[in-house]
């Protein structure tokens, strides 16, 4: 027995939740729980493995190694890297989303990318630490996000071409909370390789590792993907793929609502975190010997609330079939960590915001990437909606070290970083709640 959509727009109007499907979209029928438990382990690796890789690399050894070759200005340094390494994500996970919706291998559409941004990106981490001009250093990082793009661009529209809507929530939380917990134990791990010398090249070894593998590991995890050898080609002329970069037009108000939270929500996130080594350092007043102890501390509290909020919010996403609120008040409890660290600009008021941002950030990454999916267009093109979407990330990761660049280098003081972090997240909170098709 089916359940007409008259009947399911009589449940919305009377109040309760309408119902979630239970089939997968690749095959129409219901997954067993085995292979749910490989795509929730397949997202859960890939995501930790990516992220740790990345982290150690970005958040400590990069900034330091701008220090260790002698960069003059290397918070404006390191802005303007991450403005460069943003455009070129921009544009690389839109080009890769759409050209895995259009790639027809018996591996899939989804795979081949997916392993060989791994793969690229790990390269490119690699090559951060092999260079002493700033110049080939940012060259190399860009090469890193070309790669990383290429493997997340389709991984995530794997949410949507395989995972049924009932536990997209679920399976967004292993995504989320892989990432939440790889950021601080990747902070954890660069700080092992900070030393009174500057940052060990063996860091920049093994973030290229992990994030090399990253793709790997989750092709042989996840079931494998369906040949797409024998899809619909949708065209493969110059004119009709220059038409398929066109962002959607249509049914799409939620779409960009959803754009638009996340652009503010990681503008705000990226302010902080892209700094958090000179924010210790050159705001709180720690050295650089005592600055790694203080980095291990502060990611270990993150990782912990990173467990405890990450892996609760999902399920409890799809138990209540609601998206918007989690995300909501996620956003809010990250403007009150960066608070605490703005009105307590001590190691303290660190610890403060690493517990309370932390969490909110934490919910945040768990259930954002789920409620992206829900308000897809059209599932046929996931990938390059998705990327359109991932947009707004890279937009949020290359404005947020820009406005906190130019907020240093005009006022000397990190001091008004924080109430304009505080204000992008709240903001985004507003675009998130007017959402309509999704509860």
């Amino acid at each position: 027995m089916t359940v007409s959509d008259p009947s399911l727009e009589d449940v919305e109007k009377a109040g309760a939740p309408a119902l979630l499907s239970t089939a997968s979209p690749e095959t129409g029928s219901t997954l067993n729980r085995s292979v749910l438990i490989r795509f929730g382990i397949g997202f859960f690796g890939i995501s930790l493995l990516w992220a740790i890789g990345l982290a150690t690399v970005a958040s400590v050894l990069l900034p330091q190694r701008l220090k260790d070759i002698g960069v003059d200005n290397p918070d404006a340094m390191l802005g303007t890297i991450n403005a460069v390494t943003a455009i070129v994500s921009l544009v690389s996970n839109l080009v890769f989303g759409n050209l895995s919706d259009r790639t027809r291998s018996r591996f899939g559409r989804r795979t081949p990318w997916i392993v060989l941004g791994g793969i690229v990106g790990g390269l490119g981490l690699f090559g951060v630490g092999m260079f002493a001009s700033p110049v080939i250093l940012a060259f190399s990082y860009c090469i890193s996000m070309v790669g990383l793009n290429m493997m997340l661009a389709p991984a995530v529209a794997v949410l949507s071409d395989r995972v049924p809507e009932s536990v997209r929530g679920t399976m967004s939380t292993f995504w989320g909370v892989g990432v939440t917990i790889g950021y601080p134990l990747g902070a954890i791990v660069g700080a092992r390789f900070l030393s009174d010398s500057g940052a060990s090249i063996s860091g920049f070894v093994l973030g290229g590792i992990l994030m090399g593998v990253a793709g790997i590991a989750a092709a042989i995890v996840w079931p494998r993907e369906r040949s797409a050898a024998d899809l619909p080609s949708g065209g493969q002329s110059f004119g009709e793929i220059a038409r398929s970069f066109i962002p959607p037009t249509k049914d799409c108000g939620d779409f960009y609502k959803a754009f638009f939270g996340r652009f503010t929500m990681l503008l705000s996130y990226q302010m902080i975190n892209a700094y958090q080594l000179y924010i210790i350092q050159d705001y709180l007043g720690v050295s650089t010997a005592d600055s790694a102890a203080v980095i291990t501390l502060v990611s270990s509290i993150t990782l912990v609330v990173a467990l405890v909020g990450g892996f609760a919010s999902g399920p409890i996403s799809d138990l209540l079939r609601r998206r918007k609120l989690p995300v909501v008040v996620a956003s809010l409890l990250f403007a009150l960590g960066v608070a605490m660290l703005w009105f307590i600009p001590t190691v303290t008021g660190m610890l403060l915001f690493a517990g309370i941002a932390g969490l909110g950030y934490a919910v945040y990454s768990s259930v954002d990437q789920a409620l992206n999916v829900d308000v897809l267009p059209n599932p046929e093109t996931a990938g390059k909606d998705l990327g359109i979407l991932n947009m707004s990330t890279t937009l949020g990761q290359m404005c947020g070290p820009i406005i906190t660049s130019l907020i240093v280098t005009s006022t000397g003081s990190y001091a008004l970083a924080f109430p304009v972090s505080i204000i992008s997240a709240v903001v985004g909170c507003f675009s998130i709640m007017a959402i309509k098709r999704v509860r």
